[in-house]
């Protein structure tokens, strides 16, 4: 992994990723669809690839109380020291700088597993009370979720976002290594009672396991008002036993949807967001809901990626898949003013690759992993 403690602003002629292009003029791309680097010097978080990230994602904390087989080991991974995690003045400053300084729109909040977090509330209400109009969301497992939904709301969240695989409980334990289905269940109707909405339902399915369950789980969120969408199984387990032969694929999905269901692409499609949106229809033609497909592996999305992550202990990464980090933390601690931060993140944002999908890697035997699990770089 390559960790950046800082990136030198690049030179106008160094923006391509292709020796010896000609540099384009000002506001034009280049040849290979790669911006001059005079870009690179507005107040926002421009790739060389004229992606603008608008939709920030800041881990919490790494720490989580289940152990899925897809993220993490049995026996969990070695936790970040208090003192390694971003604090709430951190987080909040850093949102502070995206927001007014670099065109951040929405905010998600991830883990690890969020509501671990003591201080979870805290950091909403003091965001919230910074930006009363930014969306606020976050992704959670639903673990302790029927407890604290109320005064989750009440301190300024917008909406959340819930794993969950299955409709099974021993299905679950399976998936998750803990017998804690019947707590994730009375979290998201915890999230509903609250008005957390919509409240929308994170599924993987995985080859053998719960690979049969899509129209299942898509039958029981739509009977409860629920958003679902399914998730490619992507190689970012801890454990590296991710194989190309074992993903349930998006076509897959789709294929076991329509036999229960017809699927309409939604008009408001994407727009920007990972999930492509379908709406969901009965045999006459009323519309039920919608249900969206995450389709990271085998249908990447990075040409439209408006997504900036920061990990729990600062660092930024341009992409879920990359690996190369710049450290955030160092300036927060140091002194430095808004501008030095404003200014490293966006260095690291105008070095973010043009794709990781089908073309570029994931597909591919020449795929290497980020040496990262999602639970240590944030959902």
């Amino acid at each position: 992994m390559t960790v950046h403690l800082g990136l030198p602003t690049i030179a106008a002629t160094g923006a391509s990723c292709a020796s010896g292009s000609a540099e384009a003029a000002p506001g034009q791309s280049s040849s290979n669809g790669v911006l001059p680097h005079a870009e690179h010097h507005e107040s926002a978080l421009l790739d060389r690839y004229g992606r603008r990230a608008t939709d920030l994602r800041i881990s919490l904390i790494d720490k989580c109380n289940l152990r899925c087989t897809y993220c993490m080991p049995a026996d969990g991974l070695p936790w970040l020291a208090k003192e390694q995690l971003l604090s709430l003045e951190e987080i909040t400053r850093i949102v502070r700088v995206g927001v007014r300084t670099l065109g951040i729109r929405e905010l998600r909040l991830t883990g690890g597993e969020p509501l671990v977090r003591k201080d979870l509330v805290d950091i909403i209400a003091a965001i919230r009370a910074e930006h009363p109009d930014l969306p606020i969301s976050m992704t959670t497992n639903g673990v302790g979720l029927d407890k604290k939904a109320q005064a989750l709301k009440d301190a300024g969240l917008t909406r959340i976002n819930v794993s969950l695989d299955t409709l099974h409980a021993e299905v679950f334990e399976k998936l998750t290594r803990r017998d804690h289905f019947p707590r994730v269940m009375a979290g998201i109707d915890a999230a509903l009672t609250a008005g957390l909405t919509p409240v929308k339902i994170n599924a993987v399915l995985m080859r053998g396991v719960n690979d049969h369950e899509a129209a299942d789980l898509l039958h029981w969120a739509l009977e409860r008002g629920l958003e679902l969408r399914f998730i490619e199984h992507m190689p970012l387990d801890a454990d590296k036993k991710w194989v190309r032969d074992g993903l349930v694929t998006a076509s897959e999905i789709r294929e076991q949807i329509r036999e229960d269901f017809t699927l309409e692409v939604s008009p408001e499609n994407r727009n920007g967001a990972p999930a492509e949106r379908f709406l969901v229809k009965d045999a006459s033609g009323s519309t039920l809901g919608t249900v969206g497909i995450i389709a990271s592996v085998t249908e990447p999305f990075c040409a439209d990626c408006t997504r900036t992550r920061i990990t729990a202990e600062g660092k930024v990464m341009s992409c879920l898949f990359s690996s190369e980090e710049t450290d955030l933390r160092g300036l927060l601690r140091d002194g430095s003013d808004d501008d030095a931060l404003a200014q490293r993140w966006k260095d690291a944002m105008w070095l973010k690759p043009r794709a990781h999908g089908a073309d570029e890697g994931i597909a591919r035997d020449e795929f290497v992993r980020p040496e990262r699990s999602m639970s240590a770089i944030g959902g």
